[in-house]
């Protein structure tokens, strides 16, 4: 693994020198960090979106299926439990489940506490599809975090964590 000092000049570097130049009245040293997180996600998302389509599985399919999956036995959420894990819209949860239903890799059923609610439940279709797409993610994940040493892999969770603090959205 090369130092810190070896790594070439990047496009982020260019920005912020560029800024630096024709704004010196501002400091553009967060774009340091942010630009590069925001880069990083588009890079991410390529990755993700590569990976579940190996499954035939659309990016926000596998955030509900994932959801489902991540809930334990019997892999069921209320349409407002997965609202909370996904952070859509109640309209764009009723798309969404309405397709996965059509797709045959998730179910509705009765909610037995509530004469009114519904429960959605993965399929054992769709615990097929968003088992083999988590291993695929997490496989090119662990590729893309190669470049970094454990430690600063430790380091980065926490920094980041402290970021997304703020924004995070409790209880």
């Amino acid at each position: 693994m090369p130092d810190d000092k070896a790594l070439p000049h990047d496009e982020v570097d260019s920005l912020v020198e560029a800024w630096g130049r024709e704004r010196p009245d501002l400091d553009p040293s967060p774009m340091q960090v942010l630009s590069r997180v925001t880069r990083l996600a588009r890079y991410l998302d390529r990755h993700r979106r590569t990976a579940f389509a190996r499954h035939d599985l659309e990016s926000w399919e596998f955030d509900v299926l994932a959801a489902l999956r991540r809930s334990g036995e019997p892999y069921q959420l209320s349409p407002g439990q997965l609202l909370r894990e996904t952070m859509v819209t109640s309209g764009t949860m009723t798309n969404r489940v309405d397709r996965l239903v059509a797709r045959e890799l998730v179910t509705r059923t009765d909610h037995p506490e509530d004469r009114r609610g519904v429960l959605v439940r993965l399929t054992p279709l769709g615990r097929e599809a968003v088992d083999s797409a988590i291993s695929d993610l997490l496989a090119a994940e662990q590729e893309i975090l190669a470049v970094l040493p454990s430690a600063q892999r430790d380091q980065l969770a926490e920094s980041l964590r402290h970021l997304m603090a703020p924004y995070e959205i409790s209880g």
